[in-house]
């Protein structure tokens, strides 16, 4: 535990922020600016609770956050660095009129390329391609193109959008699951279905791309029911939440081929266990979890944390606020 002032530390205009980590994270150095104290325990912010403003859950437990957040009566801001708030939400959190932010859109970009790498990658059969050149084996096949194939994507928030902007560009039809499908048109976006419509959705694609937050709804939402209704040559990409997929239900599928195969970078237990049989299938890319992992994406992660910051100093609305009682 330990503590890092700031500058400045009552000013109005600059509010108090408590910043959950570890007192040697680099990214630290990069709040110069800002009023802060630093502590990895809420006995590092005893002193202070009373002034603080704002909560950075940069790093931590969500006990540890809670601790912090009780002790501090004033604050009215908490942001959390990752996108994901499954693991982070606690119900007088959820209950207050505090708000909620979270690190969403920081790492969609590269999301969406891990998205579109594996729609490459079970196209061309990068596996066998690979598999022969250690055998040194000359062996010609016939590829796919993915130029009019039909993705659809499971959960159409930043993510989603990143991997339909690229689907798009590549020529692809893309269909989207969204609770409340937007109005408009979305130019990306052939057609929306509801969640009740998921069935029918998943029928008529190529590619299922989970891109979908873990709430108690999604939990499961991809089950064996879901690959049931899949096309046999259907490749199921998730980048969204590991439990949003039902991974027994997923073994069961791939094993008995009943679709083409997996692309993930997310689990329902991580690391996977050494004894998993998902490791031992040939149908199945393993990403452990590092799809969004750029050489950038901590000091990213903070930038947009100063710039969140920066709104609240000039009285703007913040970006990125959950609507806690969805867990979104």
């Amino acid at each position: 535990m330990g503590n890092t002032f700031g500058t400045d530390v009552h000013s109005p205009n600059s509010p108090l922020v408590l910043v959950l980590a570890e007192d040697n994270d680099a990214q630290l150095s990069m709040l110069t600016d800002v009023p802060r104290v630093v502590g990895n325990h809420p006995a590092a912010f005893e002193a202070v609770a009373a002034d603080a403003a704002v909560i950075l859950h940069w790093s931590g437990s969500r006990d540890r956050l809670r601790e912090v957040f009780m002790a501090c009566p004033h604050v009215r801001w908490v942001h959390s660095r990752s996108a994901g708030l499954d693991n982070l939400l606690f119900p007088e959190l959820v209950a207050s009129d505090v708000q909620l932010t979270n690190g969403s859109g920081v790492f969609s970009q590269s999301l969406g390329e891990f998205a579109l790498a594996m729609i490459l990658y079970f196209a061309k059969d990068f596996r066998r391609m690979l598999r022969n050149r250690e055998a040194a084996r000359w062996e010609q096949f016939d590829v796919d193109e993915i130029a009019g194939q039909t993705v659809g994507i499971v959960g159409y928030g930043d993510i989603g959008r990143a991997v339909a902007a690229r689907a798009h560009a590549m020529g692809m039809r893309v269909l989207a699951l969204k609770r409340h499908p937007p109005a408009s048109a979305d130019p990306l976006i052939q057609q929306f279905y509801k969640p009740e419509q998921l069935a029918e959705m998943l029928g008529q694609v190529d590619y299922v791309v989970v891109s979908a937050p873990l709430t108690p709804e999604t939990r499961h939402m991809i089950s064996d029911a879901q690959f049931a209704a899949m096309k046999p040559g259907a490749v199921l990409i998730n980048i969204g939440r590991g439990p949003v997929v039902d991974q027994a239900a997923l073994v069961r599928a791939l094993t008995e081929k009943r679709i083409k195969g997996a692309g993930l970078d997310v689990f329902e237990h991580e690391p996977i266990p050494a004894g998993d049989p998902i490791w031992k299938l040939e149908n199945v890319f393993i990403s452990p979890h590092c799809a969004d992992r750029t050489r950038d994406w901590l000091d990213d992660s903070m930038r947009f944390f100063l710039s969140q910051y920066e709104r609240l100093t000039n009285g703007e609305p913040l970006q990125n606020v959950v609507q806690k009682h969805l867990g979104y």
